[in-house]
C-alpha cells in the first residue's frame, strides 16, 4: 500500500455551548464528526470549508479564525490526514437542505454528549477542546497562492 496524505478541512460552529456536528454513515458504522471533508483541486482552504459545511448541513458558514492544523495517521492503514480546522458562525438553511451522500443528519450537541458517541476520529474532540481553550489564529495565516499565475508572471 502506497502511503498518502489526505488534506481535509473541518468547521467548529458553536452556539450556546453546543456544536454543529454531522451524523454520518461510514461503511457499516454511524459516526459523528464536525462538518468536514477533503480539499478539492483549485480550492482554497476557506472555500473548501464553506463548501463542506453547506454540503453536509445546509448551513451558510462564515469562517472567523483558524483553530489548528492537525496531523493524524490511521492505525490500520497507510493514510495520514492533515486537517485544517476553522471556527466561525453559520446561518441556518431557509429550506430543507439536500445533504451529501452518507450524511444522516446534522445535530447541535455539547462536548459531553459527543464524548459518549462513536466519533469519526480523535480529531473531533481535539478540535473542540482547542476551541474551548481559546485557541484562535487569524485567517491571514492561511495563504492561497495561485501557482500557475505566479509561474506565468515570472515567465512574462
Amino acid at each position: 500500500m502506497i502511503p498518502r496524505i489526505d488534506v481535509t478541512v473541518a468547521a467548529i460552529i458553536e452556539q450556546g455551548g453546543r456544536y454543529l456536528v454531522v451524523e454520518e454513515q461510514v461503511g457499516s458504522e454511524i459516526v459523528f464528526n464536525q462538518p468536514a471533508g477533503h480539499l478539492e483541486p483549485g480550492e482554497s482552504l476557506l472555500e473548501a470549508t464553506v463548501r463542506e459545511v453547506g454540503e453536509e448541513t445546509g448551513y451558510r458558514f462564515a469562517p472567523e479564525a483558524l483553530i489548528g492544523i492537525y496531523l493524524w495517521k490511521l492505525e490500520s492503514g497507510a493514510t495520514t490526514f492533515l486537517r485544517v480546522c476553522l471556527a466561525g458562525v453559520a446561518a441556518a438553511p431557509t429550506t430543507a437542505p439536500i445533504l451529501d451522500e452518507g450524511i444522516v443528519a446534522a445535530h447541535w450537541l455539547t462536548r459531553e454528549q459527543l464524548q459518549d458517541r462513536q466519533l469519526r476520529s480523535p480529531l473531533v474532540l481535539s478540535c473542540i477542546d482547542d476551541y474551548r481553550n481559546g485557541i484562535r489564529y487569524p485567517l491571514a495565516c492561511l495563504r492561497h497562492l495561485a501557482l500557475e499565475t505566479d509561474v506565468d508572471a515570472k515567465l512574462a
